[in-house]
């Protein structure tokens, strides 16, 4: 066994295993999520498409969802084509320093997600509650900026993610039960202390995700007072459908995240392990596949903009 461990450090890399105890089942497995990451890839890609070919669109609101769809379509591409490679070709085999730099870009990712989904509630926020400042609170170079601080802040609370797995020692094989390179499930390969790791992975994700639901809450505290106090029943009607969009796209991304987060550190005694890899990947791949969905079946602007691009392509 000793041999095997050293013989794996020196080779420098891991062995993603996949979905543990469903092997029979990867390629029946693998259907379902090539088919969610082409969905994901060419509704994302098609809402960025619209956005910025679309005058009717250049607006903050869907400057945010471009940025939001961006983020997706990048953070399901950092894992799907690997998970695919898993699962029909058994490439297992992943560069310890390239599974550093897929855990760096899928956690920075989903932080990413979580910041624009939070810019997305003080969006609606402004427009409900401040509508004729709307636009000049909301400018574009303060949307650069803060989807620029957005990036920032989660690069620099996943930088340390990387140092703090690299420094662990690897002596108990390099077999990593998972379908990609999470945070926990490469340092739980360890046979040093990952108390560190565990606690500063909590701490991030209550320093990104629960700021940025503490936001969300507070902003649509203040939407639902505002709306409340409207007089007509058609602008309250009127000013929730404008939120039902986002209030979907946090429903989709935080639940599963929350839930694969926590199971990882307190439930996994209770729950089957397959379980939570399938829902660590449904939680990376459920928001890039179904808000392009969502907001096109939720969003006049967007279908109208469709229907427009459609009326263009068939007059040229």
């Amino acid at each position: 066994m000793s041999g095997a461990n050293s013989s794996s450090l020196i080779l420098g890399f891991f062995i993603l295993n996949g979905i543990p105890g469903l092997e029979a089942e990867h390629i029946w497995i693998s259907l379902p999520f090539c088919l969610m990451y082409i969905v994901a890839v060419l509704g994302n890609c098609g809402l960025i498409y619209l956005i910025g070919h679309e005058k009717a669109l250049h607006r903050p609101m869907y400057y945010f969802l471009a940025l939001l769809s961006f983020t997706d379509v990048t953070l399901c591409s950092t894992t799907v084509p690997n998970m695919l490679c898993i699962f029909w070709f058994d490439l297992k085999e992943i560069d310890f320093n390239a599974c550093l730099a897929q855990m760096f870009f899928v956690h920075t990712l989903t932080g990413m997600e979580s910041g624009v989904l939070m810019l997305m509630a003080l969006d609606r926020y402004v427009a409900i509650c401040y509508p004729l400042r709307y636009g000049t609170i909301l400018t574009n170079p303060v949307i650069a900026k803060a989807g620029l601080a957005t990036f920032l802040r989660s690069v620099m609370l996943i930088v340390p993610f990387t140092f703090l797995t690299k420094r662990l020692p690897y002596c108990q094989g390099n077999l990593i039960p998972h379908t990609y390179c999470d945070h926990m499930s490469v340092a739980k390969v360890s046979c040093g202390n990952v108390k560190i790791n565990a606690v500063y992975g909590l701490l991030a994700a209550l320093l990104i995700g629960g700021f940025d639901m503490f936001c969300i809450s507070v902003s649509y505290t203040m939407i639902l007072r505002a709306v409340v106090s409207l007089s007509s029943v058609e602008a309250r009607q009127k000013a929730f459908g404008t939120c039902t969009s986002h209030l979907c796209a946090i429903v989709i991304t935080y639940v599963p995240a929350l839930f694969s987060i926590f199971t990882h550190r307190f439930g996994e005694q209770s729950i089957p392990h397959h379980v939570h890899i399938i829902i660590a990947n449904l939680y990376l791949m459920c928001p890039p596949t179904l808000n392009p969905i969502v907001y096109g079946v939720k969003t006049k602007q967007i279908q109208e903009g469709v229907l427009k691009l459609f009326y263009k392509e068939k007059n040229t």
